[in-house]
């Protein structure tokens, strides 16, 4: 089945993604984590939730941590319009689908439509975002691996084409993607708004499910000096992949685990995306340098491990996973 061709003029605008909420079991430990280990900057918190940010963003939060009952799993996935009527497009765009919206109130966040996909990821979409004083030349603030921004989330999806066609209808792009030649469906696709490699991708596999979030970071030597951090303050085995370079994207990368099972992808160097005639670039799914440039497989907890969404049920992905390319053991988590 051939990608489709990307909706240029679509129903509303889309920015980028902005932030995600992800729920813990011990807000002090998953605090402790992500800004002494990741080192992202605390913005605000209460007994339930600590807001970050990093070090580059002037919006007021990328990730929410929130104590939960139901810790390892998503509240919701967040993106920002490029105007206020764009908001009112977007309910009526979701409706016209079949989907559920609703006016939320969220804390430093002007009017959020709450809504969902069409596999169910629950989606938020805001204009206005209480803006923060920068940061970015406050190096004594610099900790960990010195994140710079939110960069991307990928999610598994049990039918990439059909989320694929989604997204593409109200405007992200494909960059790159991997299709079965036997079936002629889409294994995994990358797609963006804000002119990277991506901003939501979606990898074949049970699903609804967050597969990873994202965040950029300066250099390689950052993954290599977080690298060192975890293996010296007792997160060894929250060390999943890497580091190594992706086929897809170009970037280096390393996958690691928070406290609850979270993945967390540390990300530099992929490209640019800016041109609306850029072309997609397909790779073979039988290449293992799609998944590392330099041929080490992925673990299987790599294609199994994701954290579900908030009341939503998961269904099997319409293509099975062959274990091709699959490195053992496989790390705890």
């Amino acid at each position: 089945m051939p990608i489709p061709d990307p909706n240029l003029y679509p129903p509303f605008n889309t920015i980028r993604l902005s932030h995600t909420c992800l729920n813990v079991s011990d807000l002090a430990a998953s605090r402790a984590f992500y800004t002494e280990t990741l080192g992202l900057q605390v913005t605000d918190e209460d007994a339930s939730r600590v807001y970050l940010r990093a070090m580059e963003e002037r919006g007021h939060h990328c990730v929410i941590l929130q104590q939960s009952d139901q810790p390892g799993t998503v509240e919701v996935m967040g993106f920002k319009t490029y105007d206020e009527d764009d908001l009112d497009k977007a309910e009526a765009y979701f409706q016209s689908k079949g989907q559920p919206t609703e006016w939320v109130k969220r804390p430093y966040q002007g009017r959020t439509l709450l809504t969902r996909d069409n596999i169910g990821i629950p989606l938020e979409f805001y204009h206005k975002m209480d803006r923060l004083p920068p940061i970015h030349q406050q190096y004594a603030l610099y900790r960990g691996v010195k994140p710079l921004r939110i960069d991307h989330f990928n999610c598994f999806s049990p039918d990439v084409d059909a989320s694929v066609a989604f997204y593409n209808d109200f405007g992200f792009r494909v960059t790159e993607y991997t299709e079965d030649e036997d079936s002629g469906h889409l294994w995994a696709a990358w797609m963006h708004r804000k002119g990277g490699v991506h901003d939501m991708a979606f990898t074949n596999g049970t699903g609804p499910r967050l597969h990873h979030v994202a965040f950029w970071v300066p250099t390689p030597l950052n993954i290599i000096d977080l690298l060192d951090l975890m293996a010296t303050t007792g997160y060894v085995k929250n060390i999943e992949r890497g580091p190594g370079r992706h086929g897809i994207s170009n970037a280096f990368f390393l996958y690691i685990l928070d406290p609850d099972g979270h993945r967390i992808e540390i990300y530099c160097s992929d490209y640019q995306t800016l041109d609306p005639d850029h072309e997609p670039i397909k790779w073979d799914l039988q290449d293992p340098q799609r998944q590392t440039l330099w041929g080490a497989p992925a673990p299987r907890s790599w294609f199994e491990h994701g954290t579900k969404f908030v009341g939503q049920e998961t269904t099997e992905a319409v293509l099975k996973l062959s274990l091709i390319h699959i490195s053992e053991p496989t790390r705890p988590y």
